[in-house]
């Protein structure tokens, strides 16, 4: 694959330093082993979802954890007594794993659950009040001169 050279853009832009991490750190985690599986989907106009395949891991083995616009899944299996069993064909892999993912600005996660192998995290965005749309009255022109009027006196 072919990497992407940011330093045109780091001495012509000014505050895009951000957005070049991301476009760097994306591509160094496209090259990364797909495994575990995951999907992401939209369930809302600001809410998302990503479900991770984790078949064979229990809750107590994997930890979520969000941190700076940053969600990392860390999967940590407990020793078995494999050496006890044994295996004609071993097909599930229970591999530690970790897996990470960029945030927008204002994306929380707000639920998470393990049902069936598949760890489903729900996210949402939440603009805080002051970044919402609200709506501004618009004066006529009488009651902007009695206004002023009454301030003069």
């Amino acid at each position: 694959m072919r990497t992407i050279d940011f330093t045109p853009l780091y001495r012509s832009a000014v505050g895009f330093d951000r957005l070049a991490r991301q476009l760097e750190s994306a591509a160094r985690t496209s090259q990364e082993n797909g495994w575990p599986p995951y999907n992401i989907e939209t369930t809302g106009e600001n809410e998302y979802r990503i479900e991770i395949a984790v078949a064979g891991f229990k809750p107590d083995e994997l930890t979520i954890e969000a941190k700076e616009n940053q969600l990392t899944v860390t999967g940590r299996k407990t020793a078995n007594d494999d050496a006890a069993k044994t295996y004609l064909h071993r097909g599930l892999a229970e591999r530690d794993f970790e897996r990470r993912f960029q945030l927008a600005d204002y994306v929380v996660v707000t639920t998470a659950s393990l049902d069936n192998g598949l760890l489903a995290i729900s996210l949402k965005r939440e603009l805080p009040e002051a970044l919402k749309p609200r709506r501004i009255e618009i004066a006529t022109g009488a009651s902007t001169s009695a206004l002023i009027e009454g301030e003069a006196a």
